[in-house]
């Protein structure tokens, strides 16, 4: 079975190191130079290199360009794991087999952008891995292998991370040899039960101490490394926040927001129905006890 693969991040490069280790017959890999906007964006060439796998660095993935450089490679199948941007009608019906894409949710239910991020800031207690054959929609096409895991209160983003990569491929072993002898099966996605996650903006990772101690406790962990980060404005500059723990002893008749205790070890503000501990953040200037955030 040829395969070609499409990748650029960590989860990219650790897929392709296990269909390698299973000898899997890896005939190209499409991938990106470089990438602005992929935050655990991978080189995956150095491992091609290695393994004598021929490459291309690519920018649009349908460009006709690319599609034809596929073509030459004569896929079976194709697989797209760690790739941000949808794959178009040409090059999902360019291998017989088709293309095999990945989503880190329970599909049906939460298609679409950020699914670890979400998962985290809307405090969901569990979520699966999902490969499944792509179609012209957003992670709607039939399911190949799905397996649930739990989200821990402790889990942050980077936690979280590496469960995806360690149950992403004990399924990419078991899946693949059904692919290669034709004796997988596959479940039809039921539309009806689907959402969509919207894409994230600046915005959505600011901290604001109106809200619960625990929906600013998910929002930091959603956004740690290898993220962006959270953020709190403060004159009029924007300190990133990788760690918070929570308080539960603050007392509720002070407003939100209020700088509660601040030193060289420990800055504690009000929220809404606590007050949370910033335990890693980028404070040049410390707040004041007092002040407002």
């Amino acid at each position: 079975m040829r395969i070609v693969f499409i990748g650029t991040v960590e989860f990219s490069k650790k897929s392709l190191e296990k269909l390698i280790a299973m000898k899997a017959d890896i005939v190209g890999v499409c991938t990106r130079e470089k990438s602005n906007f992929n935050s655990d964006f991978t080189d995956l060439t150095p491992l091609c290199q290695i393994n004598n796998i021929p490459f291309k660095f690519v920018d649009d993935i349908n460009s006709i360009e690319n599609i034809d450089w596929i073509k030459t490679l004569n896929p079976d199948i194709i697989f797209c794991f760690g790739w941000s941007s949808l794959i178009k009608k040409e090059l999902l019906s360019l291998a017989p087999m088709g293309v095999i894409g990945y989503h880190p949710a329970k599909l049906p239910h939460n298609r679409g952008r950020h699914p670890l991020i979400w998962a985290l800031a809307l405090g969901l207690k569990q979520t699966a891995s999902t490969f499944f054959f792509m179609d012209e929609g957003a992670d709607s096409g039939d399911i190949l292998s799905q397996k649930d895991f739990d989200i821990l209160d402790t889990d942050d983003a980077q936690k979280l991370y590496a469960k995806v990569i360690d149950t992403a491929l004990i399924q990419i072993e078991d899946f693949v040899p059904k692919l290669q002898n034709n004796s997988y099966k596959t479940i039809i996605q039921n539309h009806d039960l689907a959402n969509t996650w919207r894409k994230r903006g600046k915005a959505d990772g600011k901290i604001d101490f109106r809200m619960s101690s625990v929906a600013i406790y998910n929002l930091v962990r959603a956004l740690t490394k290898p993220y962006v980060g959270t953020h709190i404005e403060y004159k009029g500059k924007d300190i990133s926040v990788w760690k918070v723990k929570i308080i539960t002893n603050a007392e509720q008749n002070i407003e939100s927001g209020k700088v509660l205790k601040s030193n060289e070890n420990t800055i504690i503000i009000k929220t809404y129905d606590g007050a949370i501990e910033m335990l890693e953040h980028e404070f040049k200037e410390l707040p004041r006890v007092g002040e407002y955030l």
